[in-house]
């Protein structure tokens, strides 16, 4: 029992220097997004000041309206699509993920593996050799300028097929699977109430990647959305403009668009340490 407990004290021993990387590590990580916060809350002069400002000002409420009046960028506009946009691609991406990957890690069906490298080699095309023909393929079904035209082509991820099925087959076992068959489990609840509880974990990093990725997205929407109707990163973008640039209103409207990714990281963080720690009590 002695050896346990001293075991024990070594596993959680931690050397301060341990601590000290940490802490610089984060201290790197927050400090950009801490300088954007204090130049938005300050006027535009405050981007060239030597040293640079360390503490907030009173200015961000005028640095938003600012933003927001500005009838080229359509803020608001960019704000609201790319919600809707980012929301459904990343509800869609979990579901045909968990479920293809159900399908390819537990279910015995002729031209299987065929179908998963196929799947798999998808992902070895470069996403930009596709951005003309897409182009051409919503022009001529009267997709251009429509939400439709950036939600509907990224609704399957092959890479969240592959992700799930591996995931899939060391999570689910086959027995669990054959347990519920006995029951009288149809395929589909097998689904919703044994694999997809599982998958949690999984499906929460896969939630995450997704809705950050289409956040972030700015060539194709810059190339199929019209100024009036842009994403986020299409409205950021045009409160660039080509010889002045008021940084102020810019990070203003950046810190105001990270927010919701904030929201996302917190939610989805949650369910990832909520689900390794429930499999933990679980082994």
């Amino acid at each position: 029992m002695s050896n346990l407990s001293t075991g024990s004290k070594r596993l959680w021993r931690t050397s301060p220097l341990t601590y000290i990387a940490l802490i610089l590590a984060v201290i790197s990580s927050l400090y950009p997004l801490y300088y954007m916060f204090v130049i938005a809350t300050r006027s535009n002069d405050a981007i060239n000041d030597t040293p640079p400002p360390f503490s907030p000002s009173g200015l961000f409420g005028d640095n938003i309206n600012r933003a927001l009046d500005n009838e080229t960028a359509n803020l608001l506009t960019g704000i609201v699509n790319s919600i809707i946009v980012s929301s459904v691609v990343t509800v869609s991406v979990v579901l045909t993920g968990s479920l293809a990957g159900f399908a390819f890690a537990k279910l015995k069906f002729r031209g299987r593996n065929g179908l998963m490298l196929a799947v798999v080699a998808t992902m070895m095309v470069p996403t930009q050799l596709g951005i003309i023909p897409l182009w051409g393929l919503m022009q001529d079904i009267g997709w251009y300028d429509s939400l439709f035209a950036v939600t509907v082509p990224f609704l399957a991820s092959a890479f969240g097929v592959f992700m799930m099925r591996q995931y899939a087959s060391s999570a689910v076992s086959d027995e669990l699977i054959e347990a519920a068959r006995i029951d009288g489990c149809s395929t589909w609840r097998i689904y919703w109430n044994v694999v997809l509880p599982a998958l949690r974990p999984a499906a929460a990093v896969l939630g995450l990647l997704t809705f950050m990725q289409t956040w972030n997205e700015f060539v194709w929407p810059f190339a199929i959305l019209t100024p009036e109707n842009p994403t986020l990163q299409v409205s950021l973008s045009t409160l660039s403009y080509a010889y002045y640039t008021d940084y102020s209103m810019v990070f203003a409207a950046t810190a105001v668009g990270t927010v919701p990714l904030i929201v996302v990281f917190i939610l989805f963080g949650r369910q990832i340490i909520g689900g390794i720690m429930e499999g933990a009590v679980k082994a």
